[in-house]
């Protein structure tokens, strides 16, 4: 058989699967047995062979680790074994040092360190440094992989702290996903010195006898988005959507500039953010604070009485906001009008917070009619103590002041995006491509299972509004949670590109990220080419300019945002696992959530989420991928069903929380 090339994914059992280069049957991995991994890790690159093919037998409760458990299946037919190690995923790790007793009964003793990731079947060993401690977690370069004769050897580069503290295992997270907390003396020096520039209206609109005004989080700092309106005697609108100028005092290609871009954004955790640019410009000179005179890029907006844009026009403006609106007292503003005890504080804006309900009314319903994804998906909301350690964690809930924001900063990012792209100017695109067929197949065939009617999803043309009726009747069911995720998962990532792309999940043509410069760095890049565009007015020097840049920008920010969620996800992770591990051994309802072949994911009311081991439950079952179920004989367990579990252990070094249903 040919020899072929592409990259390993290990499991955590040892076994894997390598995705070739330049395959023709997409999404039909090779996988291989674990006598046939022959040493390779977790992301080599490497040589293989496929093996004879066979019809292979049902694997689905012996084989474990992979997402797409297709390859689980009766009609799974290629098998491989690994011939050569092309190049290493990896030549550092994270993981925990331990002495380990010599296995051939003799009195010696050596220090290795265990992977964090149990997919990384490696433990090298090492000599610690003086200053670390057994049990600590570090990271280690690899020196050495071994082979059959001499172990793997490694050298400790860095120590984070003992391995089952928060402060250990939050350094390293950040550490792994490379988050920096503070910045180099030359930025925040740039940062100080471009903060103190005085104010002025030269060149600018002056919007200060408007009534604006921000609606953001009572612990918000970055205050980048402020918004007014003025009705029109047609009865359209004029929607102002007022973006902090961060291009004026972030100067391109300057320390502080190149510093920007390689963060690509802020990042948010329940303790503290960690921001794109020193916080004498995020939370100060940028910051759109009340009562202060601060430079804004303004989209101001047309709408007729329908809520539909008819024109964008863009300024370079000057603001003063009215009030500092929080989202949790405008909801209760919204909801009791002038019986609210927030009254007093709102009344100067509350005429303007009542014109933009009916804006927010219309643009809901029009986002509606073109089938926007409303997916039901929760996020969690830790709360802290004094001492950092979380107390509680609830679903975090959005009211209507949240979504009228989100609405308008949705019509400000169509607005500027159809407005450079209908002049042919560069652009950093927020994009998201159409589900493949095999995705929208599956997605069928599982709501199907359900008792949902998928007849939307039997047309030849597949849009975004065939989905919206599935999910509105998935809601009525009780399943919009579970429905909405594993939509979820059957549709492709959104992504900064610097070509004009539909964005499926919208249902909009034009689409970019406008509206938050101060902690994003694709915003502040379409904030440059429209102030460049606005004066210069030459299209062929606004192309010149900042094409190549939009296309560096739009690849370097995807990269950095997956970068950034990953590591809040871990922080989150890491907090649910320390508020259950004190609920060990304790019962609580819980929802199937996922299910695979080798077992069961629940999640708890709080969103905490644990795993149950097929080996933890009762006799051989057999999974099947279509209906994604679990059974033996007429035990069935699905997605959505409700069930008991006991919360047996808690992992802090692997964020993992183990469960058995009771």
């Amino acid at each position: 058989m040919p020899t072929l090339t592409g990259v390993f994914r290990s499991s955590n059992r040892g076994y894997g699967f390598v995705t070739l280069d330049n395959d023709e049957q997409k999404g039909q991995d090779v996988f291989i047995k674990s006598d046939y991994v022959h040493g390779a890790l977790d992301r080599d690159r490497v040589s293989l062979r496929i093996k004879p093919s066979k019809t292979a037998t049902s694997r689905s409760s012996n084989y474990s680790g992979r997402k797409n458990a297709g390859a689980l299946q009766d009609d799974y037919r290629r098998e491989g074994e690994i011939t050569d190690i092309i190049e290493r995923g990896t030549d550092t790790f994270i993981g925990t040092l331990f002495k380990i007793k010599d296995s051939r009964g003799r009195r010696k003793t050596y220090w290795c360190v265990i992977p964090d990731s149990p997919k990384l079947k490696l433990e090298p060993h090492v000599i610690p440094p003086p200053e670390a401690n057994e049990g600590d977690k570090v990271e280690v370069r690899i020196i050495s992989y071994g082979d059959t004769i001499s172990a793997p050897v490694g050298q400790i580069t860095r120590i984070f702290g003992n391995s089952l503290s928060k402060e250990g295992n939050y350094a390293a997270i950040l550490h792994e996903y490379q988050i920096e907390e503070t910045f180099s003396a030359e930025v925040e020096s740039q940062a100080a010195s471009a903060a103190k520039q005085p104010i002025s209206t030269e060149g600018r609109t002056d919007f200060r006898d408007k009534i604006i005004l921000t609606i953001d989080g009572a612990d918000a700092k970055d205050l980048d988005d402020a918004i007014s309106i003025d009705p029109l005697p047609d009865g359209g609108f004029v929607l102002g959507v007022h973006i902090a100028d961060v291009s004026h005092y972030v100067a391109e290609y300057t320390p502080l500039d190149n510093e920007a871009l390689r963060r690509g954004t802020s990042v948010y955790f329940a303790d503290k953010a960690i921001p794109m640019l020193p916080k004498s410009l995020s939370n100060g000179a940028c910051s759109l604070n009340v009562g202060e005179d601060k430079y804004t890029l303004s989209a101001m907006i047309t709408l007729d009485k329908q809520g539909k844009i008819q024109d964008c026009e863009l300024q370079e403006g000057i603001i003063r906001t009215t009030v500092r609106g929080i989202y949790t007292e405008v909801n209760d503003l919204l909801d009791k009008g002038e019986d609210s005890r927030f009254y007093q504080k709102y009344e100067p804006v509350f005429p303007s917070l009542m014109t933009m309900k009916k804006l927010y009314d219309r643009l809901e319903r029009n986002a509606a009619a073109r089938g926007t994804l409303e997916l039901d998906s929760p996020e969690a909301k830790v709360i802290l103590d004094q001492d950092g350690f979380p107390v509680d964690i609830v679903k975090r809930e959005r009211g209507i002041s949240e979504r009228m924001i989100e609405q308008f900063m949705l019509c400000a990012n169509e607005g500027v995006a159809t407005w450079l792209h209908s002049r042919g100017l560069p652009c950093v695109y927020r994009i998201h491509e159409n589900p493949s067929p095999e995705k929208i197949q599956a997605f069928s065939l599982f709501a199907h299972n359900l008792g949902l009617n998928i007849t939307p999803l039997r047309q030849k043309a597949i849009s975004t509004a065939s989905f919206a009726p599935i999910l509105e009747e998935a809601v009525k069911k009780d399943l919009g949670t579970i429905v909405s995720r594993v939509l979820l998962r059957s549709l492709m990532k959104a992504k900064y590109s610097h070509i004009q792309s539909h964005h499926f999940g919208l249902a909009l043509d034009f689409y970019c990220h406008f509206t938050a410069p101060i902690r994003r760095y694709p915003d502040l890049t379409v904030h440059r080419i429209v102030k460049y565009a606005l004066r210069s007015k030459s299209k062929k020097n606004t192309i010149a300019r900042y094409s190549a840049f939009a296309a560096l920008s739009a690849k370097t920010s995807t990269d950095n945002e997956l970068r950034a969620v990953a590591a809040e996800r871990a922080i989150e992770d890491l907090y649910k696992v320390m508020y259950m591990s004190q609920y060990t051994g304790e019962t609580f309802e819980a929802t199937i959530s996922s299910v695979t072949a080798f077992g069961l994911f629940a999640e708890l009311d709080n969103t905490c989420e644990g795993f149950i081991p097929i080996s933890g439950l009762d006799g051989y079952f057999t999974f099947n991928e279509q209906s994604l179920t679990l059974s033996r004989g007429t035990t069935v367990y699905r997605l959505g069903d409700r069930i008991n579990v006991k919360i047996e252990s808690t992992d802090i070094i692997r964020r993992r929380i183990d469960m058995s249903i009771v």
